[in-house]
């Protein structure tokens, strides 16, 4: 067990152990290792005269670490040396030491000297913090004794009113985080005076609008009432004011002190050395709480208060979950409910349109509850989808804002964002945004916990610009304005945390030590002036505190007339205030608030539902939180009045699903009615009506934004095409020479050249030719029935009779040499007649297919809408041809194809025949050359199939290839014989005539001696005879084998 200790009563202590400590006020028991929880108020300071004033408040907390160093900040509460404990003054006032005895010791100074490297801010008044008494109070110290369970402390104090200030009828004293105001009735209150704190930190900055300006709300009010003599005539209302640091687990623990006064503590076990019992002052008694400010915090210290029946009036906790009268019946709030928030907040919403938004709640009841009733009214009154809820944890990691960010754009369309957070989040959500630069994308709409605040947007006017947010509708309260305005360091010690809202709002420092060398804040003067030297505004929540506490004196005032009649001040029956009964008044209340409106509460104690709405705007970079409508079961937003990002009037859109654009149908999400994807009419559909889209018929297409059908258009080739151009031109040509020949071979009809040549199948060959070139026009003209039956008839035809002609020729040379090789006989059908009836022969095949092909098919033009039907619709065309299908073009050209095969195998067989007295070698040729053209033909006209531009090509090389054919034959079989009849009439003259026998002999013996002769570079063998024929025909100058009778 360890030692316990008690300060003994002042007037029995002889000596300076008593003189010097002044009046008991409160008593607290501790245990080694705990937290002090009484207040320290020590006597002035004896060398500046200040007799009489309380100089010094202090506060410690006591720790058993081993090894904590001296003093290496001399913050208050720092143990400075095991044992020994700093304890601080305010900010310009000395700090004393205490030495505090380990289990069975008793007090003793602190005796170890200050090291040499100990700072000067660690001396105080020149003197050694840690003197050989054990408390440096001018010689005074404390007489301790020995005792055995824990450490019992006693805080001394007594305070005083500046002249000239307004005096109350209670007077503050000091605690540790909390202020406490003596009265005959005594309420809580809880305010969050600081923000949450970071690092294991229970608390962190100053909240200077939200905490200190609600807290001075509660005082403003409880001076208002005090000094009412309508109002709870002499009875004064006391406080006992804690700080919750924005944090529902530390007011839980701040709030057991509520409920101090309601615990019976065993004290039988303690006693003194000298056996006497110890003394033990029991601590106010609380009747009713005001707060807290979160709902979070409300909630948790509702489930507290609840148990030892406190009531309690909430000023700015607003989660539906606290309207449950069943799990929080104790508790009352003077503003509405976030059900009517929420409804306001869906009726804002769609106003503006939306109907796509992000939810963002910081973990807690007030958030989470906040957010689950916007969505519950979304889905009530539809038309309002909500994209994500986001939560902001409790305890954020870092980046954890930059994440919320980046989760909200996840859904870029949904830019409204409706919050529900308290302001420090809110703060570092805008941050965050800015961070990512996304100022002017987000719309915020937020609720009563951004109001009209100004730090959660200070330095963040860019990113907040156009927010809309919501606050229960207020007044500002000018008689706040004039109370705060002049509260100074010196008639506001009341208030524990005003040296530090001081420091914090003109940006100085109280102690000189604070100052850091070269730093730009200055020391404060005291005579600064709150509005004058700083900005001010007043909080937004203010009139609400003020309510709250008007609330409950007005139900004090009617318990006290009620149970109290006619008595002066407290009455047996409200000592302790029962807290059912006081209960029952205050939701009976009915008054008007310190603004003007009532204040009623209904059966679960919440208030009627009023809201002003704002919007944070910048004009002519001034940012200011304008008025723009107002909800009090309807909405009345003024829409024209609002300015968004970047100054326009022009409506920023956040809705679920863009309206779906001409050509597309709306594809509902499952389970999300104003939710759709839209889907475009793709291929060849248009949009029947919002939801379906149908087919266009075969030879139609949807227009361009698919919302209808239009013809398809119809193309053929036209004349004035490259594609025809070309073909025409080589057609053209082609049509001129080969007339140009059969004028010259009609003119030189009977000369030996023409007659040479075989006049017969020449005129028959050169009518071939021509039908091959006019097949050009017929394939570019527009296809109609004539056209096409003429395409049927023509274009194999030309072919068909170019391709039987030389046929025929070279069957009847290879037929000649045949022969010669066996016999000196002629062989049979060699004769002009012949060869015409065998060459029509072979051309009748050709039409007797196609009058087949008439008769199974009859021709006629066709739209094909097949052909060109593209994947996209724009480029679909109708193609005008004729029915002539590729496998019918292939049937149609195939017989062609075969003669000229034919006619090359016969070419290449009669390639051994002396130059000297037949046309087979050019006729071999002309094959050779045809074959390459037709081969090429093949893989580029059914290659391009697929192409979009296949009727072009295809007509283009199938007139081309044919011209080509065409112009083959007529410039190697014709040409050259046209030049020597124009330009060289001398050797275009008789030859002495050789008989077929002697034709049929030279031709064999040029075989027989074909061994014996060299080779040719042709190949071919040269025989003695055949030299000798040429060496006859060298007289002459030009050898010719006559054909006259028997043309080879």
């Amino acid at each position: 067990m360890g030692g316990l200790a008690r300060v003994p009563d002042p007037r029995r202590v002889p000596g300076r152990c008593g003189r010097r400590l002044g009046k008991i006020f409160s008593l607290s028991l501790l245990c080694w290792g705990q937290e002090l929880v009484s207040g320290w108020a020590i006597d002035g300071d004896k060398e500046r005269g200040s007799r009489g004033r309380t100089r010094s408040f202090a506060w410690a907390h006591v720790s058993t670490a081993a090894s904590s160093p001296w003093c290496s900040h001399a913050d208050p509460g720092t143990l400075l040396q095991p044992g020994c404990l700093l304890l601080p003054g305010d900010r310009h006032h000395r700090r004393e030491l205490l030495t505090v005895p380990r289990a069975g010791a008793h007090w003793e100074p602190c005796r170890p000297p200050v090291p040499a490297s100990l700072p000067d801010r660690c001396r105080v008044s020149g003197r050694e913090l840690c003197p050989s008494t054990a408390l440096a109070m001018s010689g005074g110290y404390f007489c301790m004794e020995r005792l055995s369970f824990c450490l019992l402390l006693s805080a001394w104090s007594w305070g005083w009113t500046p002249g000239g200030a307004a005096k109350p009828k209670g007077q503050g004293y000091p605690h540790m985080n909390s202020i406490r105001i003596d009265g005959d009735i005594t309420l809580g209150g809880l305010f969050p005076v600081h923000g949450r704190g970071v690092e294991g930190k229970a608390c962190g900055e100053l909240k200077k609008e939200k905490g200190i300006h609600r807290l001075e709300a509660m005082l403003f009010a409880l001076d208002r009432i005090n000094n009412d003599p309508d109002l709870l005539p002499n009875i004064t209302l006391g406080a006992r004011i804690l700080d919750t640091c924005s944090r529902d687990t530390h007011a839980l623990e701040q709030s057991l002190t509520f409920v101090q006064a309601l615990i019976e503590k065993d004290s039988t076990e303690v006693r003194c050395v000298n056996g006497g019992p110890p003394i033990i002052t029991k601590p106010e008694r609380v009747v009713g709480v005001i707060g807290a400010s979160g709902s979070s915090v409300s909630i948790m210290v509702a489930n507290i208060l609840r148990l030892f029946k406190i009531p309690q009036i909430s000023y700015a906790s607003t989660a539906p979950d606290l309207s449950d009268n069943s799990r929080y019946d104790f508790f009352s709030r003077v503003v509405p409910s976030d059900t009517y928030q929420a409804q306001a907040m869906v009726d804002i919403v769609k106003a503006l349109k939306w109907n796509y938004v992000s939810t963002l709640a910081s973990e807690g009841s007030y958030g989470e509850s906040g957010v689950e009733a916007f969505i519950q009214k979304s889905r009530e009154d539809g038309g309002v989808c909500v994209a994500q809820s986001v939560k902001i944890p409790r305890e954020p990691k870092p980046g954890e804002f930059d994440k919320i960010i980046r989760r909200l754009l996840e859904t870029s369309h949904a830019r409204a964002v409706i919050i529900f957070a308290n302001e420090d989040d809110i703060r570092r959500v805008l941050e965050a945004a800015k961070r990512a630069n996304q100022t002017g994308h987000f719309i915020w709409m937020g609720s009563d916990s951004w109001g009209s605040k100004i730090s959660p947007v200070l330095h963040l006017e860019e990113v907040a610009e156009g927010s809309v947010t919501i606050l229960p509708k207020r007044v500002s309260v000018k008689g706040f304005d004039r109370y705060f305005s002049s509260r100074t360091l010196d008639n506001n010690r009341r208030n524990i945390w005003f040296a530090e809202f001081w420091e914090e709002n003109f940006h100085c420092k109280l102690s000189r030590h604070a100052l850091k060398k070269g730093s730009s804040i200055k020391k404060c003067t005291n005579r600064e002036r709150i509005g004058q030297d700083s900005s001010y505004e007043q909080e937004g929540k203010v009139q609400f505190v003020i309510d709250a506490v008007y609330a409950m004196g007005h139900a004090l005032h009617d318990m006290h007339k009620n149970l109290c009649p006619g008595k002066v001040g407290l009455c047996p029956r409200m000592d302790p205030v029962d807290g059912v009964e006081l209960l029952k008044y205050i939701r009976n209340v009915n008054f008007s608030g310190i603004a003007g409106t009532p204040v009623t509460f209904n059966e679960n104690g919440d208030a009627p539902g009023r809201y002003d709405i704002y919007q944070y705007q910048i004009r002519n970079s001034t940012p200011e939180y304008k008025v723009i409508g107002q909800w009090t079961d309807h909405l009345h937003l003024k829409v024209e009045s609002m300015l968004w990002p970047g100054g326009g009037s022009q409506l920023p859109s956040s809705i679920c699903s863009l309206p779906c654009k001409p050509g597309e149908r709306k594809k509902l999400v499952k389970g999300i009615p104003c939710c759709w994807h839209c889907e475009r009419c793709d291929g060849y559909q248009y949009q029947l009506d919002e939801f379906h889209c149908k087919r266009c018929h075969f030879n139609e297409r949807p227009n361009e934004n698919h919302t209808s059908c239009t013809p398809i258009p119809i193309i053929k080739l036209e004349w004035s095409s490259p594609w025809a151009v070309v073909p025409v031109f080589i057609a053209i040509v082609g049509i001129i020479a080969t007339l140009f020949v059969v004028i010259t071979f009609v003119r030189y009809n009977d000369t030996p050249i023409v007659k040479a040549s075989g006049r017969e199948l020449s005129y028959v060959l050169l009518t071939g030719i021509f039908l091959c070139y006019a097949t050009t026009f017929l394939m570019i003209a527009e296809p109609d029935l004539s056209t096409c039956s003429l395409r049927r008839i023509f274009l194999g035809l030309g072919m068909s009779i170019s391709y039987a002609a030389l046929l025929t020729k070279t069957n009847r040379i290879y037929r000649i040499f045949e022969q010669g090789k066996k016999s000196v006989s002629a062989p049979r059908f060699i004769s002009p007649a012949s060869q015409l009836v065998i060459t029509f022969s072979l051309i009748s095949l050709q039409l007797v297919g196609v009058c087949i092909w008439f008769i199974v098919d009859p021709s006629h033009s066709v739209i094909d809408y097949e052909d060109q039907r593209t994947t996209n619709p724009h480029f679909a065309r109708g193609i005008l041809k004729c029915d002539i299908s590729d496998l019918s073009l292939i049937c149609l050209l195939g017989y062609s194809m075969l003669l000229m095969v034919t006619c090359t195998v016969y070419a290449i067989k009669t390639r051994g025949v002396p130059e000297t007295f037949n046309e087979a070698k050019p006729i071999g040729f002309t094959m050779y050359t045809t074959c390459i053209v037709w081969l090429a033909f093949i893989p580029i006209f059914f290659g391009t199939s697929q192409s979009a531009e296949k009727m072009y090509i295809q007509t283009t090389t199938l007139t081309i290839s044919v011209s080509l054919s065409a112009s083959v034959s007529l410039g190697m079989l014709y040409m050259p014989k046209v030049y020597i009849i124009l330009f060289h009439p001398e050797q275009n003259v008789p030859k002495r005539k050789r008989s077929l026998k002697a034709v049929v002999t030279a031709a064999t013996m040029s075989n027989k001696f074909s061994q014996k002769g060299g080779f040719r570079p042709n190949g071919e063998a040269k025989s003695e005879l055949c030299e000798n024929l040429e060496t006859q025909a060298l007289a002459t100058k030009q050898t010719y084998v006559s054909y006259s009778n028997h043309a080879i």
